[in-house]
């Protein structure tokens, strides 16, 4: 395997640059705010500079949702080993999952709320996304029994997600939080060694 040129290495942290300062905005104004004007002014690159890497902003909010995956694999994985027991890990995963939503609100709304070009079944998804999903089959693996784990670890995410969602949304007592992740791992955990 070759290195990579000094040419390919500035084109790839322009994208890195890109790609920052779009999360960086969207965290402090959200999505809406990011346009390629305002983040050719941050990075100091011009409009067609950056065209010249992604065709738009969707395809901007993509890529921080494959970065977003990445870091969000990480988190979970560690969290996923924190747990001596089946239910521990799964309470400790949920609890992560919704950090995650907290600390990065745009983000994660790239990542699982905002259209995108995104498919995250199937053989073609970006790898950030199986490692994320990855985490999350590890996590119900253990529960599932004789259920479809996919279908299963699906419903499992569906839940987090709705929890995340509903709360930010002010649809839910907020002060309840914990004891829908604690009753969702209940549900999801039966049968299993605290």
């Amino acid at each position: 395997m070759t290195s990579p040129t000094r040419k390919q290495r500035d084109r790839a942290d322009r994208e890195l640059a890109i790609v920052a300062a779009a999360r960086e905005l969207a965290e402090a104004e959200g999505w809406d705010a990011v346009t390629t004007r305002r983040l050719s002014a941050k990075i100091e690159y011009s409009q067609p500079v950056l065209y010249s890497h992604f065709a738009g902003k969707d395809a901007i909010m993509a890529a921080a949702a494959v970065e977003g995956c990445a870091e969000l694999a990480v988190i979970l994985r560690k969290a996923r080993v924190e747990g001596s027991t089946a239910r521990q890990a799964m309470a400790a995963l949920a609890r992560a999952y919704v950090g995650f939503s907290d600390e990065k609100p745009a983000l994660y709304d790239a990542m699982f709320t905002l259209p995108t070009e995104l498919r995250f079944g199937g053989p073609d998804a970006p790898q950030p996304l199986k490692d994320a999903f990855g985490e999350l089959l590890a996590i119900v693996g253990p529960v599932a029994g004789d259920r479809d784990l996919e279908t299963l670890t699906e419903t499992f995410w569906a839940a987090l997600h709705g929890i995340v969602t509903l709360n930010r949304n002010g649809r839910q007592r907020t002060a309840q939080r914990e004891a829908r992740l604690a009753l969702l791992v209940e549900q999801f955990a039966q049968g299993t060694a605290d």
